[in-house]
């Protein structure tokens, strides 16, 4: 289902609204975090009374911790506590939580090396979400031993040292088995590298919810499982009409496999018709990996021979009859960058009103050329559907900066390309961001795996989104469903081949089983 991703200023708010607007007292809350997280400890290692360490900061992250200690110890755990405040120096929750451990006779240590002996399981209260600067002094000790213990580590909320929005390791970083979190995911914990630290990931309800946003919802959402209600409508009564028909220009005399994976990967989420432009050289391989496909051949070698006023004419003869056909347009995998290519992109963007998606070549030569860029930001204000699939290095040339800036403003940069050049960005990276530049809503995907950075991996997402395109979808919806199923197939192709075997091909082989499992729900749902 949607799952809503908050930011760590975001979830205090929430906090404050929950305790002000809905007067719901803190401790409450804490209890109820505490009692969630011993749940979520014991589903995973079952009941078994174990000795337990509590590695405790000063804040309402240390007060949850101490309240999940407790609750062990009243039902018969061995537990120690470590507080790495000055108690005077803690929240008032904390000072609660202390309290009531003292009234037990429980053991309260100072630091972590003070515990000589061994902890089956250790509690990773040190900060929260709220942590904006490098983990140093005696927390980076403490988290140092946390590491080195053979012990199971459940950390509260979210592992010390990993930023909440972000996911990048502050100075260092607890590695969890177990990450209970509260009320909502934390954006950090889906990015890398903050999501390998967390384990796994449950998310435990303690009394903040929806209601909590009093009109100021998160910006990031994602998809989590397998997910109805999604694709769109097959109708009992339509023909190969009734489910669109694609326009997909790629491939060039080089580069024949990149025509064959897009042309394919659009039929397989449902295009009634494909067309594919592309040069001659491919017309037999293309025919035969596809043999459902219409084709319009182009020699390229002839073409760049002439002046660029013949090559726009050829362009324009070629296009206008198939682009009047099409419902949608795919270009660039493959294309090359050659005059014939520009031409290509240019007539796709100035003289046709149809949804673009624009990938691979596409990006390139339109990161070249400026009065492009400007037509395109200029011609989305009159809401045509136009999306773009850069991974960071065609980002990074399409928004003017180095790849390593894109990477470090991965969760910014692609909403601010995407309202210059008034369009839906799909950045592509370990984790891929969809942002549409008339909306405030960002989409992050957590399908997928590794062994999907492999070549036409791309190709393949690029054909997806044409296809859920050809279908009627809007710009948004098909990239977003585009990505979450690309990934989910990419999941089902590791499991089948392994990450490491996977080949672009094993993706979109896949692809009908990813949307299976999404039709299949559907049906269970009604």
């Amino acid at each position: 289902m949607k799952e809503y991703l908050v930011t760590a200023s975001q979830m205090k708010q929430y906090d404050r609204n929950t305790i002000d607007f809905h007067h719901m007292p803190s401790l409450l809350l804490m209890e109820r975090a505490a009692l969630a997280t011993v749940e979520s400890l014991q589903a995973v290692l079952g009941k078994e009374h174990k000795h337990v360490l509590v590695a405790a900061g000063g804040g309402n992250n240390g007060g949850d911790g101490l309240a999940v200690g407790r609750l062990l110890l009243l039902q018969g755990y061995s537990v120690e506590f470590v507080l790495l405040a000055e108690p005077q120096n803690c929240t008032q929750e904390t000072k609660r939580q202390l309290e009531i451990l003292e009234s037990y006779g429980a053991r309260i240590f100072g630091r972590m090396s003070e515990v000589t002996y061994d902890m089956d399981i250790v509690i990773d209260a040190i900060f929260g979400v709220g942590l904006s600067r490098p983990v140093s002094g005696k927390y980076a000790e403490t988290v140092e031993l946390i590491n080195k213990r053979d012990a199971f580590v459940c950390s509260i909320d979210i592992p010390t040292g990993i930023c909440a929005d972000t996911g990048e390791i502050l100075g260092c970083a607890v590695r969890a088995d177990l990450t209970v979190t509260y009320g909502f995911y934390k954006l950090g914990q889906m990015l890398y590298p903050g999501t390998t630290y967390c384990g796994r990931l449950v998310c435990g309800q303690m009394g903040i919810d929806e209601k909590s946003f009093l009109g100021e919802k998160p910006v990031w959402y994602t998809y989590c499982g397998t997910q109805k209600g999604l694709l769109p409508e097959r109708a009992p009564d339509g023909n190969k009409g009734t489910f669109g028909k694609a326009l997909v220009i790629a491939g060039s005399k080089q580069i024949c496999g990149a025509a064959m994976l897009a042309a394919k990967s659009t039929f397989s989420t449902g295009a009634g018709m494909v067309k594919v432009v592309t040069a001659t050289e491919n017309q037999n391989a293309v025919l035969q990996y596809v043999p459902e496909a219409m084709l319009v051949t182009y020699n390229a070698d002839e073409w760049e021979t002439r002046d660029e006023s013949r090559i726009a004419l050829a362009v324009r003869n070629m296009l206008e009859e198939a682009v009047s056909w099409a419902d949608c347009i795919l270009i660039g995998p493959g294309i090359g960058q050659e005059n014939t290519a520009r031409h290509l992109l240019s007539y796709c963007i100035k003289e046709s009103d149809l949804p673009l998606v624009i990938d691979a070549d596409g990006l390139n030569l339109l990161a070249g050329d400026k009065d492009l860029q400007a037509y395109l930001g200029q011609q989305n204000r009159q809401e045509r559907d136009i999306i773009l699939t850069p991974h960071l290095g065609e980002f990074g040339r399409l928004y003017g900066c180095e790849t390593a800036a894109c990477k470090k403003h991965f969760t910014q940069y692609p909403r601010l390309l995407a309202e210059r050049l008034g369009c839906t960005i799909i950045c592509k990276d370990a984790r891929t961001i969809v942002a549409r530049a008339d909306s405030q809503s960002c989409y992050l995907n957590t399908t997928g795996n590794a062994g999907m950075a492999t070549a036409g991996s791309g190709d393949v997402l690029a054909g997806m989104v044409t296809g859920l395109l050809a279908q009627g979808m809007d710009g948004r919806e098909a990239a977003e469903i585009g990505v979450y199923l690309h990934g989910l197939a990419g999941d089902y192709g590791a499991e089948a081949v392994t990450q490491d075997a996977m080949t672009a091909t094993d993706i979109l082989a896949q692809i009908p089983a990813a949307v299976r499992a999404c039709r299949q729900e559907e049906q269970c749902g009604r």
